[in-house]
């Protein structure tokens, strides 16, 4: 089973060389000034060295506008862009384009009408994460360590890859794998002591958990 690991969310060198050393096939940063995973534009051009190959980068944004696409694309060089609010498939399409990058495009699912988005969204993006709605009362449109019912993913068109994130840590990902067959999983919070805080411990335990649970081919694409 080819499975990408993408750890988001990371600050620090430790944090980066910790999840590559491990079999992070991603690693994503995000800059979005509310969460507490924020980072700068020169935080990140700072901190893309110390990625390296084949890991690739995914820099998570919320409903940027052109310039901010750019500054990025030029200034952080990432591997791809993964778009994380209310962008419509057009405008997942525009960003592709004036980017010159590969697309992941953030869906939330809280009920089975929410997958129906999914075939129009496939479309225009080269990926399809799909993540827990919002909480109510979170600023956050994810990292938010709540997980959707996952026997929705039944409805969904079994040839339709996605990456599945929300909710995962050490604690259930065996499980998760043992019973769904994502593309990929995202794990940001579920690997953290507090918000924004990467325990490295948690990190070594998901991979522990991962390759306890069944040999998986790792693949970066």
């Amino acid at each position: 089973m080819a499975l990408d690991i993408k750890i988001c969310g990371l600050r620090t060198e430790a944090a980066v060389a910790a999840a590559a050393a491990r079999g992070a096939t991603h690693v994503g940063f995000i800059h979005f000034p509310r969460s507490p995973r924020h980072l700068s534009l020169d935080e990140m051009a700072a901190l893309r060295p110390a990625i390296p190959a084949p890991v690739k980068l995914v820099v998570v944004l919320v409903d940027p506008d052109d310039a901010l696409v750019e500054a990025v694309a030029n200034r952080v060089r990432p591997d791809i862009l993964q778009l994380h609010g209310k962008e419509s498939p057009e405008r997942v399409a525009a960003v592709k384009a004036l980017s010159g990058l590969p697309v992941m495009k953030a869906l939330s699912v809280g009920a089975a009408a929410d997958l129906l988005a999914v075939p129009r969204y496939a479309g225009a993006a080269d990926r399809i994460l799909l993540d827990a709605k919002q909480p109510k009362g979170s600023d956050l449109p994810g990292g938010n360590g709540v997980a959707f019912d996952w026997d929705l993913l039944a409805g969904l068109d079994p040839a339709q890859p996605y990456i599945l994130s929300g909710g995962l840590n050490p604690g259930n990902v065996a499980a998760v794998l043992a019973r769904l067959e994502p593309a990929g999983i995202d794990l940001s919070s579920g690997v953290e002591s507090a918000p924004g805080v990467k325990d490295l411990r948690l990190i070594h335990a998901l991979f522990d958990a991962i390759g306890a649970a069944s040999p998986i081919e790792r693949t970066v694409s």
